[in-house]
């Protein structure tokens, strides 16, 4: 398998720029994630890792060799699509077996390897079956096992399970990753689903109109978002915002947030004007004692959690909550912030301010 770099890649269609200078790295073995909405470059990044796209500008290195201006037969890829892409006058074996046959390989030695493709797919069944008559799920194997078959350097996946239903997309997308650490293969999945890339994923670029705005592991990457559209992008629901107009110095423990103290992680730098508070819905506490009020508005019983949503002066808040505390609609009550998770974004730029907490994540990315 393969290390895969991007360097300061950019693509034009004509006067439109779909990517804009993007660079990271999906190092051998990952299972890594494109994300972000529709149109936001993701999948013609995809494209010209894979070869289907040339790069206006910049450079592509798969396992060391740049290529980012050779085509894709020469780059050792597979690509998986949405649409599963399999020969309809073949049957299941035949679909996988024809990568191998196109290479010249003995009958007797791709009959092998087909055979063993089959097992770890779960599909030794029906490979004397046509693939028009296969379920999505069965067909998305099929398109799964003609791309592991020759074994590539990696694996590029444009939204493979997006024409399933939602039970077994889920089923699959564990299936998915399983087979990944059963084989071990550098993936690189685009999806516009962050619950699936929360899921699935080691590594998470997240893209928003060509702009690769934040870059690392899942976790990191949710905890402290580097900007307002990742905040809001990733979780459901998404992180709370509450806006207002202040200054915050270098060192600021607390801000005054309608004349309540909220005390926050300790900034590096300062900031004035316009700012937002961010903070996750379970990360935020209804109190009595608290100084900040707001009204309970509605409530959303999601099994063993329910969603409280407040009203306050700054916007509405969303509560995660255990579903067997009673919240009545129309209450007033206090709201407890934790402060060991709260992020400071500037409103004019979306960044993130830098804190003590956040300070490593923001770093790297």
């Amino acid at each position: 398998m393969a290390q895969i770099r991007i360097e300061n890649v950019r693509k034009d269609f004509g006067s439109f720029n779909a990517v804009k200078s993007s660079s990271f790295t999906i190092e051998d073995g990952e299972f890594f994630m494109l994300l972000g909405p529709s149109g936001c470059g993701k999948t013609t990044t995809l494209r010209m890792m894979a070869g289907l796209e040339l790069p206006t500008s910049g450079e592509i290195y798969i396992d060391g060799e740049e290529v980012g201006q050779k085509p894709a037969s020469q780059r050792d890829i597979a690509f998986v699509f949405q649409m599963f892409a399999l020969y309809p006058h073949m049957n299941v074996g035949k679909n996988i077996s024809y990568p191998l046959l196109s290479q010249g390989m003995p009958n007797a030695q791709v009959k092998k390897k087909v055979a063993e493709i089959a097992e770890i797919l779960g599909i030794t069944d029906i490979l004397n079956r046509p693939v028009g008559g296969l379920s999505g799920g069965d067909r998305q194997r099929v398109a799964l096992g003609r791309a592991i078959v020759r074994e590539p350097k990696a694996f590029f996946m444009d939204e493979p399970l997006g024409a399933l239903d939602a039970e077994f997309r889920e089923h699959m997308s564990e299936e998915l990753r399983a087979l990944h650490d059963r084989m071990g293969a550098t993936t690189v999945y685009v999806t516009h689903d962050q619950l699936e890339a929360m899921q699935m994923g080691d590594k998470i670029v997240v893209m928003n109109h060509g702009v690769v705005e934040q870059f690392g592991v899942p976790q990191d990457i949710y905890d402290w978002p580097a900007t307002k559209f990742v905040a809001q992008f990733i979780g459901s629901p998404s992180m709370n915002f509450l806006d207002f107009n202040g200054t915050v110095g270098k060192g600021t423990e607390t801000v005054d947030l309608g004349g309540a103290r909220i005390a926050v992680p300790r900034l590096l730098d300062g900031e004035s004007g316009a700012l937002t508070l961010g903070v996750r819905p379970e990360h935020v506490y209804l109190s009595d004692a608290a100084a900040y009020r707001g009204e309970v508005i509605a409530t959303e019983y999601l099994g063993t959690t329910q969603i409280v949503t407040l009203k306050t002066q700054h916007g509405q808040v969303k509560v995660r909550m255990p579903s067997h505390l009673n919240v009545r609609r129309g209450e007033r009550t206090g709201l407890d912030l934790d402060a060991r998770t709260l992020t400071l974004f500037s409103a004019s730029t979306g960044h993130a301010l830098r804190s003590e907490a956040n300070l490593e994540v923001l770093n790297h990315g």
